[in-house]
Formats: C-alpha cells, sequence, structure tokens
C-alpha cells in the first residue's frame, strides 16, 4: 500500500507540473500559472479518485465490461442505422442515437459483468477466457489447517497435489498469533510457522504468498471467501463456520476434520483389539483407554489393568455428540 501512495503522489506531482506547463506553452488555452497548476491538480485528484472507486474492480470486470460495452454499441449502431427514424429530422435522430448508444451500453456492460465464463463460451464457440498457463488446482489454506498441520501430511503422502496459496493477511495473522503473550496460543502460532517452513521444504508441491487483501472486509473468514472465490481455488480448513460460509457462496472447501471423520475405522459389536488402559473410568470398576484416532473405549471391569496392554472384544457402540464412545470387555472376563 505504501508503494501505490508513492506512485500516486509522483503522479499528482507530475499533473501539477504538466498544468503549469500548459499555462506556458498555451497562454490562450491557461491564461495563468496558478490556475495550470489547479487544473492539473484536478486533473490528477480526480484520477485518484477514480482509482480508489475502482479498488475492488479486477480485471476480469473490466475485461467483461469493456466486451459488454463493445456489443452495446454495436446493437445501438445497428438500431440508429436501420430505417426505423428515417422520417426525424437531423436533430431527433442524434437524440435519438444518443439514447441508443447510453442505454444499449449500459445494458450490455452490466448483462456482461453479471454473466460466467460458460456464457461467454456461448456467445464466441471454443473460446475460453482463462490463461493456458493457470494451475489446474489452486489450494488456498486458511490458519486453521496450517496450525493443525495434517495437510503437510497428506501432500508428503502424495494424497492432495496443487499449487498451495496462502494469503497474505493469513501469515499475519499466524505471525500475531505467534507473538501472543499466552504461552498457549503462542505455540500455536509458532506451530503454523513450522507448518509453513514444512510446506515450502516440500519439493513436490509449490507454495505461493498471494497479496490480495480486501480492506472493506474486517473478518479474515470473509476474505478467505472472496479470494477463493475470485482465484476458483478451493479452500482448505479446519473451520466449520468458515466451511458453512463457504457452502452457502458456492466456494469449493475441503473441511479436514471432516475427511478425518469419514476414514476412521468402523468398529462393530464383536470386534476384538488391543488397547491399553489409562486411566479410571466414570462408573465403578471401570477402566478408559483410548484408539489412535482418539475414540474412547471404556473397558468394564477394567480399573484393576490401568497401565497394561489388554485384548478388548466390544460390546457395544454410544454415538455423542463428541463422537463415538466405545464400551468394550477385557477378554478374559468374555471367555469366562
Amino acid at each position: 500500500m505504501k508503494s501505490l501512495w508513492v506512485i500516486r503522489i509522483l503522479f499528482l506531482s507530475l499533473c501539477i507540473m504538466g498544468g503549469y506547463e500548459v499555462s506556458q506553452v498555451r497562454p490562450e488555452w491557461i491564461t495563468n500559472g496558478r490556475y495550470g497548476l489547479l487544473i492539473g491538480f484536478g486533473i490528477g485528484g480526480l484520477c485518484i479518485a477514480i482509482d480508489e472507486m475502482l479498488k475492488g474492480f479486477s480485471l476480469r470486470a473490466f475485461s467483461a465490461a469493456t466486451f459488454g460495452l463493445f456489443l452495446g454499441t454495436l446493437v445501438a449502431t445497428m438500431i440508429s442505422h436501420s430505417d426505423l427514424f428515417s422520417d426525424a429530422d437531423t436533430a431527433q435522430q442524434r437524440v435519438v442515437r444518443l439514447c441508443l448508444f447510453v442505454c444499449f451500453s449500459y445494458i450490455g456492460m452490466v448483462l456482461a459483468m453479471r454473466s460466467n465464463k460458460e456464457d461467454f463460451s456461448l456467445i464466441i464457440p471454443y473460446v475460453r477466457f482463462s490463461p493456458q498457463n493457470k494451475p489446474e488446482n489452486l489450494l488456498l489454506l486458511d490458519t486453521s489447517v496450517i496450525i493443525d498441520g495434517r495437510i503437510a501430511d497428506l501432500i508428503e503422502a502424495n494424497f492432495i497435489e496443487g499449487l498451495l496459496v496462502v494469503p497474505r493477511f493469513v501469515l499475519m495473522e499466524l505471525q500475531q498469533i505467534a507473538d501472543s503473550n499466552d504461552p498457549t496460543i503462542r505455540a500455536r502460532g509458532r506451530r503454523g510457522l513450522e507448518m509453513l517452513t514444512r510446506l515450502r521444504q516440500n519439493a513436490g508441491n509449490e507454495i505461493k504468498i498471494h497479496d490480495a487483501d480486501f480492506p472493506e472486509e474486517t473478518e479474515v473468514d470473509a476474505k478467505l471467501v472472496r479470494l477463493a472465490k475470485g482465484l476458483g481455488a478451493k479452500l482448505y480448513t479446519n473451520d466449520y463456520n468458515l466451511s458453512k460460509v463457504a457452502e452457502l457462496q458456492s466456494v469449493s472447501y475441503v473441511n479436514l476434520n471432516e475427511i478425518s471423520n469419514a476414514l476412521k475405522p468402523v468398529i462393530l459389536p464383536g470386534e476384538m483389539f488391543n488397547l491399553r488402559v489409562v486411566r479410571e473410568g466414570k462408573d465403578k470398576g471401570q477402566g478408559v483407554g483410548y484408539l489412535n484416532d482418539g475414540t474412547m473405549v471404556v473397558v468394564n471391569h477394567g480399573q484393576s489393568l490401568i497401565g497394561q496392554q489388554v485384548t478388548v472384544k466390544v460390546m457395544s457402540l454410544l454415538q455423542t455428540g463428541a463422537g463415538v464412545i466405545v464400551f468394550a470387555d477385557p477378554s478374559a472376563s468374555v471367555a469366562a
């Protein structure tokens, strides 16, 4: 942003100098040097104001508007050169042509900006408005999925391929978390920065820091959704709320927590497996252990087995809001 304002100030200075020079070279146009300075300042300020108003106006939108303006002008020209207004005098024809050009140009620009790439391919068959060197798969990472770290394991295992995109505002958020006074939060931020370093060192995937920002959006989640939509990227996150917002706005996303839940092994009553009992259960005589995916296993009559590796048999399952709780018996008690 600082470099942009440097360019704006330089441009404004050149406009002021240009206005003064015109007053010296062409005094019949501008009779006074002060007027030249003011006119140059006004023109430069107007251009900067227009630039500021078009801040959210992308190159794609500009191209679409230009194409729509061309189509609107073409339609207006065809109508104005027809015999519909041949009976009108010259002054009336000029007014009618002006109205036609203004109306059809506006309608063409609006329709083109509201259209998508598929609409353009229908107008101009076999033409696609997309760069040939555009990566086929853009993976936009948010703060939660970077800190989580499982994305790095999936990439290293070749389950995920594509160009990794990390917005600069996400990088800044990670730095703020890493600088927190809370040791727990600070550890999470530093883990996220370490994961970025790990991703960058992976030769199998390329990672890019994207400089796009949306100053009018105050929330990082809103910026991520807008950037994903603008790039046509797939958003990777662990945030449930962000996933739902992306879904509502038709943005493609992947929630790693949902993938993890889908890949959990299915446990059925009657199955047997080895388990280490680590603590007492809620009820008397119970022991508790955990599977590799974090699923809690309540072992009946397992209090005396705490600290031991035992074989248990699944007796029943209980679905809760936090997940599945497995109830099992030690194999020796089952046999008895």
